[in-house]
């Protein structure tokens, strides 16, 4: 057992859910510290992608009795029906463009510098936004129409940039169109639920080869870790929203994008061309 490796799968485990719905970027923090760790080759690139599915468990099991109820009403519920249309539209952006564009996106965004750009700007978005007066005219996710689905699910497909953060795009996106705060959020972290479990199965059989079955000691470890810091994250910021706005995490992105360039450009970081 590489008692080494298996430490670099918890450490990226905890970075993912900690920041898997934080509008901070799971993406850019795990190329960051993944190249900080040296473990950013294409099955640690692979691991990264798989282990978001720890976090999106974690969003299943907060919300068992929601998602229990819509799959029983499904038959005879009108409102379960259309939470579960609204998911399905919002999250077809994304996956065209994913399919359509992600090879070349892959190839010339996923290393840290431009990802530290997408940090920043993101950030200055967010602040933007948060100046704006918010007028609510969708109060909770089962008030969405497939309109509001439709634009979130837009605004999540700017998160195919790395460093724009998935989450990120879909709250500040809901803000813009007159979602609250909390429905914008947990809408956020329902859409997540398909949209890792497509990423996840996508990626695993894309690199099918390069798995071997003693990764699966490294790719549990990872799951677990980003299974309980996501729920512990999760719970946190459902607390947070409820006296607080994201000025906060905008400021972060910029402060932590902001850190890498100048690292960058300095000389006092290595990172990868």
């Amino acid at each position: 057992m590489d008692i080494p490796l298996l430490l670099k799968a918890l450490i990226l485990g905890i970075v993912e859910g900690l920041t898997e719905f934080l509008p901070i970027s799971s993406t850019g923090h795990l190329i960051i510290v993944g190249q900080w760790l040296d473990f950013n080759d294409e099955k640690g690139k692979i691991f990264e992608v798989v282990i978001q599915t720890g976090a999106m468990l974690a969003i299943v099991w907060e919300y068992r009795r929601k998602f229990a109820g819509i799959i029983l009403g499904l038959p005879h519920d009108a409102r379960a029906r259309q939470f579960v249309m609204s998911l399905a539209i919002a999250f077809m952006p994304a996956a065209l463009l994913g399919l359509a564009f992600g090879k070349y996106i892959k190839a010339a965004l996923f290393k840290p510098v431009p990802v530290a750009i997408a940090f920043i700007v993101g950030g200055f978005i967010i602040l933007w936004a948060e100046k704006r007066t918010h007028r609510i005219a969708v109060e909770t996710v089962d008030d969405m129409g497939w309109r509001d689905a439709l634009k979130v699910g837009c605004a999540q497909a700017f998160a195919l940039i790395p460093g724009t953060s998935r989450s990120g795009a879909t709250i500040i996106g809901g803000l813009f169109f007159g979602l609250s705060r909390r429905a914008a959020t947990e809408f956020s972290f329902f859409l997540a639920v398909p949209t890792l479990i497509a990423a996840g199965a996508y990626d695993l059989y894309k690199n099918r080869a390069l798995l071997e079955a003693a990764d699966i000691g490294l790719f549990s470890v990872g799951t677990a870790a980003s299974f309980v810091s996501a729920f512990l994250c999760v719970r946190w910021l459902l607390r947070y929203i409820a006296n607080h706005d994201f000025t906060l995490f905008a400021w972060y992105r910029i402060a932590f994008g902001t850190l890498v360039l100048v690292t960058a450009y300095t000389g006092g970081v290595e990172w990868a061309a």
